[in-house]
């Protein structure tokens, strides 16, 4: 007989009975294959108790399933005398007389565990709970109530009938922000500096290895004092705002010259001189003056407002 934890090796890769060498899923499945794979190890034990030393995964099989018909059949018989005396626990006294009843001696039960050959089998390791990721946290897992028997599936985890949290909320602490965005503008800088030095003309520190630690190559300017003479984008679009509004406040201010109504008795005698279309002939020459084409008219500049 070979040693225990290899036959019981082969028999994992075996399954359980009605497994089909597929891996059980469900808690059901898992327990009963547990049982089934303690109950191969015993059986190898008895067989090296016995003298062999090797044994083929069939005959393991056919004793494994009949040591596991014989405990279910002692474990049926017990229930049924202990439902027959008004009882929901089966007692010691429930298994000897099951004992008896399929023709076994109880009496060498003591002897038998005392035998001199006896192989110890080790307890099979405790594996630890999965722990439940911090994103599935919800609430609390429930237990079981009185009137549900504990040897039912347990209750999913609360998060598969609770909530589900799906995003995170954001950081605002200060010190936190900053560092994150220094490291970003460091990380954009770095990566355009390395784009400009793929893509632009190096320079190399080292001769013979050029692609080692390349600078990017000054380009320099015929006219080097032309930067400091011309104004700066920030000035020009300064002058641009400073334009806008000068214009926007002439604008308003001849606006409201044109809608005063004066209280001058010479008044009516000049409205009375109007043409009939009542248009000031200033106004009428400067809609002459509009082109209609839109491809020839002037460029007309957004108007910014500052902030007061």
């Amino acid at each position: 007989m070979a040693d225990p934890a290899v036959v019981s090796g082969g028999a994992l890769n075996a399954g359980g009975r009605g497994s089909g060498g597929k891996a059980a899923t469900s808690p059901a499945e898992n327990y009963h294959l547990a049982r089934r794979r303690t109950l191969q190890v015993v059986v190898s034990a008895l067989l090296t108790e016995c003298g062999f030393e090797s044994a083929e995964k069939a005959a393991v099989e056919t004793l494994t399933e009949m040591m596991q018909s014989y405990i279910t059949e002692i474990g049926r018989c017990a229930k049924a005398y202990c439902e027959h005396t008004a009882r929901s626990i089966p007692t010691l006294s429930d298994a000897v007389v099951t004992l008896i009843e399929m023709g076994f001696k109880a009496d060498t039960l003591p002897l038998y565990a005392k035998r001199s050959q006896r192989m110890v089998i080790t307890a099979p390791p405790v594996t630890n709970p999965p722990v439940t990721p911090k994103a599935l946290s919800a609430g609390q897992k429930r237990t079981h109530p009185a009137h549900i028997p504990s040897h039912f599936p347990e209750f999913p985890d609360p998060h598969t009938y609770i909530k589900t949290p799906t995003f995170r909320e954001p950081v605002s602490d200060y010190q936190v922000v900053r560092e994150k965005a220094a490291s970003q503008r460091r990380d954009v800088e770095r990566a355009l500096t390395r784009f400009m030095a793929k893509t632009g003309e190096t320079e190399s520190l080292f001769k013979d290895d050029i692609t080692a630690f390349p600078l990017i190559a000054a380009q320099p300017s015929t006219i080097p004092y032309l930067s400091a003479l011309l104004p700066s984008e920030l000035e020009l679009q300064t002058l641009e705002e400073t334009d806008s509004s000068e214009q926007d406040d002439q604008t308003d201010s001849e606006n409201a010259g044109g809608n005063m109504i004066s209280d001058d008795p010479g008044a009516d005698k000049e409205n009375s001189m109007l043409p009939p279309s009542a248009v000031v002939p200033s106004a009428k020459a400067s809609e002459d003056n509009v082109i209609d084409n839109p491809y020839l008219r002037p460029v007309k500049k957004p108007k910014v407002r500052r902030k007061k």
